[in-house]
């Protein structure tokens, strides 16, 4: 009889231990999804932040150019000043 009793009980236990093993089963798969969608979204944010990245420096570069064009006709008016008068305001 206690053979029989003992056979039930681990029966029991084994089938809630598959039980457990299907949870952790199920748990890992979608960790690995969640961890694969946020490296799709870490590698989407980091082109992103190339491309931005890319386009500050060609303002950067126009800004530099502008600044340069601005300085030389400055230089130029004020050469001719009796022409060109330039006024700070």
């Amino acid at each position: 009889m206690q053979k029989d009793n003992l056979e039930i009980l681990l029966e029991d236990i084994r089938s809630k231990l598959d039980l457990v093993l299907e949870g952790h089963a199920a748990l890992d798969k979608k960790i690995d999804d969640r961890f694969d969608a946020l490296n799709e979204k870490i590698d989407l944010n980091s082109f992103k932040i190339d491309i931005l990245s890319g386009r500050v420096d060609k303002l950067e570069t126009k800004v530099d150019g502008i600044a340069a064009d601005l300085a030389a006709h400055r230089a130029d008016t004020e050469a001719h000043h009796g022409v060109y008068r330039v006024k700070e305001g």
